[in-house]
């Protein structure tokens, strides 16, 4: 569902999905039903964000990287000497995420820009559904 091409065959997806697995899976399509649209709402921005957005991977990559450093030390002498590796390691994060972008967001706002002027609303999220 979350590599459709739109939110019309994401939707057909889930049907196909809920209608394979409603009776082997009830608890995890009733899951998939209760979040669908929020998960969705990535649909409404244009394609070229839709992945960066809809993924975890920054996160991830993150918290790897947090649990690389704490197998370094292995045995933190208090609660503050963990936090402040980890608030080393966030600014570090910052400052590397600022010398590059992630997402061009001129192209973002002449987006939103033009949807606003068609008449489409500011609100991104309720564009979704």
């Amino acid at each position: 569902m979350l590599q459709a091409p739109d939110l019309v065959e994401a939707r057909r997806r889930l049907a196909e999905f809920t209608e394979r697995f409603a009776k082997s899976a009830a608890k995890a399509v009733a899951c998939l039903e209760a979040g669908f649209e929020d998960a969705m709402a990535v649909m409404a921005l244009p394609e070229k964000y839709r992945k960066r957005l809809r993924t975890t991977n920054m996160q991830e990559r993150l918290n790897e990287e947090i649990r690389r450093r704490e197998r370094v030390i292995r045995i933190f002498p208090n609660d503050e000497s963990a936090l402040r590796l980890i608030g080393a390691l966030l600014a570090e994060q910052n400052e590397a995420w600022q010398e590059r972008k992630y997402l061009d967001m001129d192209e973002f706002k002449e987006w939103a820009t033009t949807r606003a002027a068609a008449g489409e609303g500011h609100n991104v999220v309720a564009l979704a559904s």
